[in-house]
């Protein structure tokens, strides 16, 4: 990527002068703590924030819009966790709300997740959260809000195309559609993707992520509330660094775990992660990128791995990436009674719609020498993986 798109030119430029507030993090984040309300009693949660604003800070070669998003990644979460505690105070019956054998798509990234959640979202008795839902959890909000809510995320999806527009190309998000956990999880890889943050590499490596799942539990039990049970579809591949942890927090929860060639996953997700980055980084370091990415991808299997030897074998669907990447007419009723639900005529019916390709985005290509890795490498990264892949396609 050898230019920026002219929107993001302008907005760094119009961006530069508050730039320099990223040497007071401690000061901005203050501000936007007490902008978010922060209930008392949740020390914990707003120190590891104000830990993660102070690192990101110090991001080499972070630009002014990268610094903007900084802040707006802390402010969101911390204004949702004010939110939720305060609905839940407010109605304490929220967490009595049962989360009843939910489904995680699980898997690598770029294993055809975003498809097979888009499949089990076509279902009438089946709940999947949606991109503006995740940004701002709330319960059944009236009209007016709820379109300002819908307006918001459209505004997101809108500045992402505008500022990186192949990401569209690679992962399409609508502020209406199904969308992943990690936009709710206090914690996850997502930082790592718009800057490079060692220090909270080496926290995030260290931490137990039990509490982040039990306030995803508690988002899901807001958006719940007071709506028709169903049961909930979620996805997301950064849970495969923290099965345990998930299954701690959703002991009934079934896991559908996508799989795809090691090789093929890493490099094109280096190309999602390229593109992405570009809007908050630069000049990008792409082999940087590659390592970076080569060993957090890798840790999050090996820990996956070690978490499934415990998975009971009725909770827990493999799914080859030929099922949806290739056959979804075929595949989509086997992912369906593989989970338990009934495959009916109107599934079959809105089945061409989910699996579609976005309006105007182009094939998506990619290589992974880009990005300072070689075959070899990626696949003994991925050795005890590639060993339980070939089972699964003999299967």
């Amino acid at each position: 990527m050898s230019s920026s798109p002219l929107a993001l030119t302008l907005a760094n430029l119009l961006l530069r002068p508050a730039f320099g507030s990223r040497r007071d993090p401690g000061r901005i984040f203050d501000r936007i703590a007490a902008e978010a309300g922060q209930a008392p009693g949740d020390r914990e949660f707003t120190d590891d924030f104000r830990a993660l604003l102070g690192w990101w800070a110090k991001a080499e070669n972070l630009t002014p819009v990268g610094w903007q998003s900084a802040q707006a990644h802390v402010r969101r979460h911390l204004a949702n966790r004010a939110r939720v505690r305060r609905l839940i105070a407010e109605h304490p019956e929220i967490e009595r709300e049962p989360i009843e054998r939910p489904v995680f798509v699980v898997g690598l990234p770029r294993t055809a997740t975003t498809v097979t959640h888009a499949v089990l979202s076509i279902s009438d008795e089946h709940r999947c959260p949606l991109l503006w839902e995740l940004l701002g959890p709330d319960l059944e909000l009236p009209p007016r809000q709820r379109r300002r809510a819908v307006a918001a995320g459209r505004r997101l999806v809108q500045g992402t195309d505008l500022f990186a527009p192949r990401f569209r190309d690679i992962h399409a998000m609508a502020a209406e559609g199904p969308e992943e956990c990690t936009f709710a999880l206090p914690h996850a890889l997502m930082p790592f993707s718009q800057a490079r943050i060692p220090e909270y590499l080496a926290w995030h490596c260290a931490r137990d992520f039990t509490a982040d799942y039990r306030y995803l539990k508690q988002v899901y039990q807001v958006l719940q509330y007071g709506r028709p049970r169903r049961r909930w579809m979620l996805k997301s591949p950064m849970h495969l660094e923290n099965l345990d942890a998930l299954l701690r927090v959703f002991p009934d929860a079934t896991l559908v775990w996508c799989h795809r060639d090691p090789v093929t996953v890493v490099a094109s997700f280096c190309s999602l992660i390229e593109h992405g980055m570009a809007v908050s980084t630069r000049p990008l370091d792409l082999a940087g990128i590659g390592t970076t990415w080569l060993g957090l991808l890798s840790r999050a299997m090996t820990r996956g791995l070690a978490a499934r030897a415990a998975v009971p074998a009725e909770q827990l669907v493999d799914v080859p990436y030929s099922w949806l990447g290739s056959d979804p007419a075929t595949g989509a009723p086997k992912l369906y009674a593989a989970v338990g639900a009934p495959w009916t005529e109107a599934d079959a019916a809105r089945l061409p719609a989910a699996v579609a390709r976005p309006k105007g985005t182009r094939k998506h290509t990619y290589d992974l020498s880009r990005y300072g890795l070689t075959r070899a490498r990626v696949e003994s990264a991925f050795a005890e993986y590639n060993a339980l892949r070939a089972e699964v396609d003999r299967a």
